[in-house]
């Protein structure tokens, strides 16, 4: 098999090979026009001049392994998808999601290492996609920044390459290969036989974040273990924080039961969710003394500039808040309800399906519910936000779970449900009787979510938050 001309037409005419990308071990990719759905795709294949005729079937089974791996693991923001599994002349592919952008190796060259917030909005990002993936039961095994690619207009990071993923049980001694990327991956994967587990991809989590703040390829694990020291990330960039710099050294523990075991709890320690354990029978602990809901509507008015003072506007995710800024400084508060719903459509790339199911908020990115929330907060000096809604629902006894009672209470509270009286049962209240007014009972907008959610919305909301520490 030779490698693709641009033009070259395969599967019966579908797609169009645009161009070669690249290879990698024994596989080598292509960009390629899908001619039924009019967009660029990427498409994976075996390589056979790398292999020898023994040896194929072998690679081939292991090629269509990593596609059904990553095929359970879709769909996740944060996660490359795959759309379909092909035949060419005998020979297996793969059509996959094309990502217009660089890999964060590059990108962090470019740049000559990345500040300390922008690196950490990409690890959360990354991060969550591996809880993702643990939760079904894989291991990604070869998280670097090579395998990690940022589209190019949102930044957003993907995590790319299930070659090394492998199915795991945790505590549990299994054979895996010992293919690594050397200053990535932990001790235990120079053995074919051992324990892995979460904390396989801690390791190499917390090496990732070393060489986005330091633009330094991290110390390989097995010269570590001869007892070469592994330079602190601070000793190559001062501007590091101590708590990253002890963040990164735990995770990047040679000891496994030194690092972090999941990587929630990593995300923890670097400060990116409050609570590595969260207890789904109890409201999250967040403080909120620093919230006051007032009782009466506040009559002075915020401005555009008293707002833009504390609050920017153009978030990593390409999202421009400038038009809802506008429209609440001049509470236009029905206006500003459309185009909060409209923006988190957009963030959440839902505006087809119009409403947001469990997974796009919980993967909701931090940055841009912080500036909703306190685009809201702030307007109404501190009536109306989904902060102050939260605090209403866990005044309530609202949890992580959906519970019917204490919807109803929460519904009451805010004035989305009429409350019951002599003995009849209160009804919800439909969206055409929201109350834009200042006057509006705390919490009462933004309505926003209450149309595109569903009742057990909030639940999951309200557990975001508390990850993003609103």
């Amino acid at each position: 098999m030779n490698i693709w001309t641009p033009g070259t037409s395969i599967n019966n005419g579908r797609y169009i090979i645009q161009q070669y990308l690249g290879r990698g071990g024994f596989g080598i990719a292509y960009s390629a026009i899908d001619q039924k759905k009019a967009k660029i795709v990427v498409i994976k294949t075996l390589n056979p001049t790398q292999i020898s005729p023994e040896e194929f079937r072998t690679e081939e089974r292991k090629f269509y392994n990593e596609g059904m791996r990553l095929a359970k693991c879709n769909p996740h923001r944060h996660i490359v998808e795959v759309y379909e599994f092909i035949e060419i002349n005998g020979i297996s592919g793969m059509v996959m999601e094309f990502i217009d952008g660089d890999n964060l190796a590059l990108y962090t060259r470019e740049n000559e290492g990345l500040a300390e917030t922008e690196a950490l909005h990409y690890i959360d990002q990354i991060g969550q996609a591996l809880e993702h993936i643990h939760a079904l039961g894989f291991l990604h095994r070869d998280v670097k920044p090579n395998n990690i690619i940022l589209r190019q207009n949102t930044k957003e990071a993907v995590l790319i390459d299930f070659g090394l993923a492998r199915e795991y049980t945790l505590g549990a001694e299994v054979n895996m290969t010992n293919a690594r990327s050397k200053g990535y991956a932990p001790i235990e994967q120079y053995e074919r036989y051992g324990k892995f587990g979460d904390y396989t991809d801690v390791y190499a989590l917390a090496a990732t974040l070393y060489n986005l703040l330091t633009n330094n390829e991290p110390l390989p694990a097995e010269f570590r273990k001869t007892g070469i020291a592994l330079p602190p990330p601070q000793q190559f960039n001062p501007k590091i924080s101590d708590r990253i710099n002890a963040a990164i050294l735990q995770g990047m523990e040679l000891e496994a039961a030194k690092r972090p075991q999941t990587v929630r709890e990593f995300r923890a320690t670097l400060g990116l969710v409050i609570n590595p354990v969260v207890n789904i029978s109890m409201p999250s602990p967040v403080n909120y003394t620093s919230i006051t809901i007032p009782e009466k509507p506040q009559e002075n008015i915020t401005t555009p500039q008293t707002i833009k003072q504390n609050i920017k506007f153009n978030s990593s995710s390409g999202i421009d808040y400038q038009k809802l800024r506008d429209l609440l400084a001049q509470r236009e508060w029905k206006e500003a309800d459309e185009e909060t719903r409209r923006l988190m459509l957009a963030v959440t790339k839902r505006e087809k399906e119009n409403w947001l199911d469990a997974n796009s908020i919980h993967n909701f990115p931090c940055e841009d519910l912080r500036i909703i929330d306190e685009l809201w907060v702030q307007s109404s000096n501190g009536r109306f936000g989904f902060s102050v809604q939260k605090k209403i629902y866990q005044s309530c006894g609202g949890t992580l779970e959906y519970n019917e009672e204490t919807w109803d209470k929460f519904g009451e509270k805010i004035g989305w449900k009429r409350r019951k009286l002599l003995g009849m049962a209160g009804n919800w209240l439909s969206e055409h009787d929201t109350n834009y007014d200042i006057t509006a009972p705390p919490g009462h907008l933004p309505s926003a979510l209450r149309g595109t959610t569903g009742k057990s919305g909030l639940s999951s909301l309200a557990s975001r938050l508390a990850d993003c520490h609103l």
